[in-house]
């Protein structure tokens, strides 16, 4: 809308009744959601920002399209905006991210999230795993001081795919072996006494040494103090690497003990997998594939770590165009 069409409507405002204006609020209520949306990419964009196909740095503006700023690369070509190769790229309906950010601060189901935002769930299904891709991936560098760890077992399940490669089973039944077996997901945890926390589907049965050095060993400081149950696989993993160890004979009924002046106890990280499964029973069973999504959503809520819906979304849009 030119200036003088647009002054000659905003000068008749004063004169609309109040239904009037409110179907005007109503209207311009989803714009000013694309607006704050944009604002926050634009705030988080980063200063290297580079072509997503070269990696060049040298580009320049490039018209608009679908609400944001265009770039073309001045080597290649290539055009791109602020949401090129993050899980974001190509998601519609900008003006209600933010709403379906608090959805997710929320932890409502596939179809509450869905009648809440106002979008079909499907749309909320894909948009809460395109949202939780890079979140599950905003954890802490290592653990320090006494990090416990300790697995956690939860069954099986292929929910959503069209083939199995098992009978079917209805939901809620236990798995078809006792103990530990090829039925139960493993995921472990490790947790330091400031509560940091990693997390990792490790696969499927006992947990092994070779796991251990996989999923545990990038991220714990060389002079941590491993804290685990008396499982054989910790024993020898610790051994190996030589990292220093303190077993916990639970079985014996032995809960914790003291070690000088310090605490030996894996009660944190056992609270921690209580509250994780407590929290998972409210979406009545999800694919094991999509583990490790859940697993970042968990740790990005507990203990109010991410408050403010542009917080999830700074890190679901997470590095913009920008070398690795």
């Amino acid at each position: 809308m030119k200036v003088p069409r647009f002054k000659t409507w905003l000068a008749r405002l004063p004169s609309l009744n109040e239904p009037q204006r409110r179907q005007v609020l109503d209207a311009l209520h989803p714009a000013a959601g694309l607006d704050q949306v944009v604002a926050r990419i634009a705030q988080a964009r980063a200063p290297g920002r580079c072509c997503p196909r070269c990696g060049n740095e040298r580009c320049h503006r490039h018209g608009f399209a679908n609400d944001l700023q265009r770039f073309r690369c001045c080597a290649c070509g290539r055009t791109f905006n602020d949401l090129s190769g993050t899980p974001l790229a190509r998601l519609r309906h900008k003006a209600k991210w933010l709403a379906y950010s608090q959805v997710l601060l929320d932890s409502l189901s596939v179809r509450k999230a869905a009648e809440r935002v106002g979008v079909h769930r499907n749309t909320a299904f894909r948009w809460r795993h395109r949202f939780l891709h890079w979140v599950k991936l905003d954890r802490p560098a290592a653990l320090n001081g006494i990090v416990e760890a300790d697995e956690m077992f939860l069954l099986e399940s292929q929910k959503g795919s069209c083939t199995l490669d098992r009978p079917a089973r209805r939901r809620g039944r236990s798995a078809p072996m006792r103990n530990i077996s090829r039925h139960l997901d493993c995921i472990l945890v490790a947790r330091d006494r400031t509560g940091r926390t990693i997390d990792a589907v490790t696969g499927r049965g006992a947990l092994t040494p070779a796991q251990l050095e996989r999923d545990l060993l990038p991220r714990l400081d060389p002079q941590a103090l491993l804290v685990s149950d008396s499982r054989a696989a910790y024993r020898a993993f610790a051994r190996k690497h030589r990292i220093a160890h303190e077993a916990i004979h639970l079985r014996v009924g032995v809960r914790g003990r003291h070690l000088g002046s310090r605490a030996i106890h894996v009660q944190n990280v056992n609270a921690y997998h209580q509250r994780f499964k407590a929290w998972l029973l409210g979406f009545r069973g999800v694919a094991s594939r999509y583990l490790p999504n859940y697993l970042g959503w968990r740790w990005a809520i507990d203990g109010g770590r991410v408050s403010s819906v542009e917080h999830l979304l700074c890190i679901a849009i997470g590095v913009i165009n920008r070398k690795r």
